[in-house]
């Protein structure tokens, strides 16, 4: 029964994510059409799990930002050097995500 719970609060952050963050919406319907195109791919099996799995990367930590996002605005409205800090670091985190994401994508099916 733990699971069911688990997997339902899952959805829960899911929907929440796809409805407050516009940079995961923007992210899901890049996946949506790169993890076909990395399926369809020449690419050997592993090259193809690479191109999939670097994409679930990207909304993972996309999710991740949101969350810490969340927290720190939870915790206060207020400018503070601290909380600039974690939020710039956790979107620093998205961007190498996508650049890791784009160095895979040319490295298998370019190289």
């Amino acid at each position: 029964m733990h699971a069911w719970r688990a997997a339902g609060v899952a959805l829960q952050g899911l929907h929440a994510a796809w409805q407050h963050e516009d940079a995961f919406r923007q992210e899901v319907l890049v996946a949506l059409v790169a993890i076909p195109v990395a399926l369809l791919s020449d690419a050997s099996p592993v090259g193809k799990a690479l191109l999939v799995s670097c994409i679930f990367l990207v909304l993972i930590v996309e999710l991740l930002n949101s969350a810490l996002e969340s927290a720190v605005d939870y915790t206060s409205l207020a400018r503070h050097p601290l909380a600039k800090r974690a939020k710039d670091i956790a979107s620093a985190a998205v961007f190498v995500s996508i650049v890791n994401a784009m160095a895979i994508w040319v490295l298998v099916l370019v190289f």
